[in-house]
């Protein structure tokens, strides 16, 4: 089966993430692991853009993440991070995203985050994704 590597127009929300002397391992590209940072940062500042407010609105926790590696990315470089919305649920998303390299219009590596929106008081009880952000992910539905 071939593989399917996603380009940046398959995305809608896109960051520019330099990447850190740290970021590299000894083979002298970004390591695997420092990727979900990455997935990390692209999703916190998707929703900090929102300013919703935890103790009114909830939490959103990760459940489940994967990251598929195509090319490797290397320091110094600025690479683009790109998301969509895969799925909303009733109390889950699942965030996809893409690693771009500069010039690159396929990813060099792609992957998911899956959100549960729980209550920040009582983290193992989940509640409604809010109206705030359910309307900011519909424009980021791809599918």
């Amino acid at each position: 089966m071939a593989k399917i590597i996603p380009t940046r127009e398959d995305y809608r929300y896109f960051l520019e993430i330099p990447t850190r002397w740290a970021d590299q391992d000894a083979y002298r590209h970004v390591n695997n692991a420092v990727y979900y940072t990455y997935f990390d940062t692209l999703v916190a500042s998707f929703l900090g853009s929102l300013a919703l407010a935890p103790e009114q609105d909830g939490i959103g926790v990760v459940v489940e993440t994967m990251c598929r590696h195509h090319t490797p990315a290397f320091f110094p470089e600025t690479l683009t991070a790109a998301l969509r919305a895969g799925r909303i649920g009733t109390s889950s998303v699942r965030y996809e995203i893409g690693i771009f390299r500069p010039g690159h219009i396929s990813a060099c590596a792609d992957g998911h985050f899956i959100h549960v929106q729980v209550d920040l008081a009582d983290q193992h009880r989940t509640r409604a994704i809010p109206e705030r952000l359910r309307n900011a992910l519909v424009p980021l539905l791809t599918t």
